[in-house]
């Protein structure tokens, strides 16, 4: 038993988890090197709540990952713990037990994560296996539980987690992605019930998957990995951490509450942020980035933030509340601070919403010939602009705004910041009146072409797109990422030289902005005819 136990547990090269593929884009596996980064900040940050006490040879302390793939945190927690409690409990084969038995615990997500995770710990996908390191199971999960479930179905979708019922009510022999820990009411009789006892975790660490197909209605996902964050809160623990896309942190559908509680709670202890995904995924795209929390029961101040990007690294303590989503830079809260004292109005009270006249991207009752009460169609195609022709009586959204000045602007622009220098946004469009544009665009409405000159000018500055940038971590560039962005006079062509010196901004603000934007080319300007 001692013999296999060391040869199980001690370090290998290559590490089977470093090499796996990723079942699919939500069943992201953890890499072992960046699982032990966040290890490493719960070490420390349970040596600072604990008079210097070292996490790993505390025989007492348990662990629950509640979303668990290929098991890598609870190997590597189970290595810790092998190596920290060797003087407490000398004997390998007693320790690796108690280890196994008393403090390490795991979900499941699906049937085959959880026989790869057993696997990945117990060195055999049965607990109770003649291979298996753990002698002391009785049964064939062990500590890592898997159960298919079923979904809480209302008219067409799941109550918890917002499967559409006519994609996942299928067949027991097919994975339903009903996942345990957050399809329940009362977590804790639900752990209590897959676990055969009443539990209190210390630590709960994980990667939980990120989206529910079609949980947003047609072919559009819904995040779901709040969910898991939102219920291991209600078990108490003393730390909690887990890996998610960053985009939680300024937007997201069905993210503000989320990301309010966790702004404003001042619990966050520790957030470490990669807004290139590839960086950590390197065969999954996360657009926005990805981060890690540590989340800590008895925090009550400011976090400190790390924010990595290839070599270069920034840590900051920052207080988390200051707006209502969270700066990613730190040397951008400055610039925004002086913005925000101005006091101005918004731009977004002269930009549509999103399908601003009703017309669908995909719309193609236009005809290319005009015709008598018709107006003009912007749209997109092939990724060309081009213009047809409506009736003007088809337009019944927004038809006030027909005969305004219109500067078009693409509802997708970059990727949220995964490439420094940015652009952003994309170019826009003038269109003089009447005319009307598709799903692909918003409109700034303008009531002359002065105006409209005025309002395109300022929006091609670099200024204008920074504070764009400041909530919009994925592609599209929706009305609400341009709240922070101020009116002014339109009676003017703007410049970065003239907003920069109207808001007083210093010489190290002005060079942070004209590091991180690329200039956007005014001879590739588009204009209707």
């Amino acid at each position: 038993m001692s013999e296999q136990a060391s040869f199980t547990l001690r370090r290998r090269n290559p590490d089977v988890l470093t090499c796996i593929a990723n079942l699919s884009n939500d069943e992201v596996f953890t890499p072992p090197e960046f699982a032990n980064r966040m290890l490493d900040t719960l070490t420390e940050a349970w040596a600072a709540n604990h008079q210097g006490a070292n996490l790993w040879a505390d025989p007492t302390v348990t662990f629950l990952d509640p979303c668990t793939k290929s098991g890598v945190f609870l190997r590597e927690i189970t290595r810790r713990l092998t190596e920290g409690l060797g003087t407490q409990i000398p004997d390998l084969g007693r320790r690796v037990n108690h280890i196994l038995t008393k403090q390490v615990f795991g979900i499941g997500i699906t049937q085959i994560t959880s026989l790869l995770a057993r696997r990945s710990v117990y060195c055999s996908r049965h607990a109770d296996g003649k291979h298996s390191i753990a002698k002391a199971f009785g049964n064939d999960a062990g500590n890592i539980w898997f159960q298919r479930l079923e979904h809480a179905w209302g008219d067409t979708k799941c109550v918890y987690c917002g499967a559409p019922k006519a994609v996942l009510d299928r067949d027991d022999a097919l994975e339903n992605y009903a996942y345990a820990f957050i399809h329940t009411d009362k977590i804790k009789v639900r752990l209590t019930e897959l676990f055969g006892k009443i539990m209190q975790f210390d630590v709960i660490i994980g990667n939980p998957p990120y989206q529910m197909k079609g949980g947003a209605g047609g072919t559009s996902d819904s995040s779901i990995y709040h969910l898991f964050v939102e219920q291991a809160k209600k078990l108490e623990p003393r730390f909690l951490s887990m890996v998610v896309p960053s985009r939680w942190l300024a937007g997201g559908r069905g993210l503000d509450e989320f990301r309010k509680d966790m702004l404003q709670s001042k619990q966050l202890l520790r957030l470490v942020d990669f807004p290139v995904s590839k960086e950590i995924f390197p065969n999954v795209e996360v657009k926005g980035g990805i981060c890690y929390f540590l989340w800590s029961k008895a925090h009550a101040g400011s976090c400190d933030v790390t924010v990595i990007r290839g070599k270069e690294e920034t840590t900051s303590t920052r207080q988390l509340d200051e707006f209502d989503v969270f700066v990613r830079d730190p040397r951008a809260v400055g610039i925004l601070r002086k913005v925000r004292k101005a006091g101005e109005p918004s731009v977004t009270e002269i930009l549509t919403a999103d399908t601003p006249f009703g017309i669908a991207t995909n719309f193609e009752e236009f005809h290319a010939t005009k015709k008598s009460g018709d107006v003009a169609l912007h749209y997109v195609r092939g990724g060309k602009r081009a213009i047809g022709f409506v009736q003007q009586s088809m337009i019944t959204k927004n038809a006030t705004l027909i005969d305004k000045w219109k500067i078009l602007v693409p509802k997708a622009g970059s990727d949220g910041g995964q490439k420094i220098p940015d652009s952003v946004l994309g170019k826009p469009w003038m269109s003089h009146p009447p005319s009307v544009a598709t799903q692909t665009f918003l409109a700034f409405c303008a009531e002359s072409e002065i105006e409209a000159g005025s309002i395109e000018s300022y929006y091609r500055t670099k200024f204008f797109r920074h504070l764009v940038s400041l909530r919009k971590f994925t592609q599209d560039a929706l009305r609400p990422m341009y709240t922070w962005v101020p009116q002014q006079a339109w009676d003017r062509i703007w410049t970065d030289e003239a907003l920069y010196k109207k808001y007083e901004l210093t010489n190290a603000e002005i060079d942070y902005i004209e590091s991180v934007i690329r200039p956007m080319d005014v001879s590739e300007a588009a204009a209707d005819e």
